[in-house]
């Protein structure tokens, strides 16, 4: 089963890389609260045109370079709107 993300590209100044900031929220172990992390994702970006701010869904596939362990499935929508 691959693991398919969402998130919103935040920097597309490489060629054929985009970085892409994933947020998820949890319950803190002990007090309950909910916590915010990020974590920021190199992806390949494949045939498709990304633009900061875009919404997209990702997918792991196997290690394309150093960093790339992901690829973008769809550009969901776009985040001017």
């Amino acid at each position: 089963m691959k693991k398919t993300l969402d998130g919103i590209i935040v920097s597309v100044k490489m060629r054929k890389t985009a970085i892409v900031k994933i947020t998820r929220k949890f319950p803190h172990p002990l007090y309950r609260k909910l916590i915010k992390k990020d974590n920021k994702l190199s992806v390949d970006t494949g045939t498709f045109i990304a633009k900061v701010g875009d919404k997209v869904k990702i997918v792991e596939v196997k290690p394309i370079s150093k960093t790339k362990h992901f690829k973008i499935l769809e550009v969901a929508k776009d985040g001017s709107a």
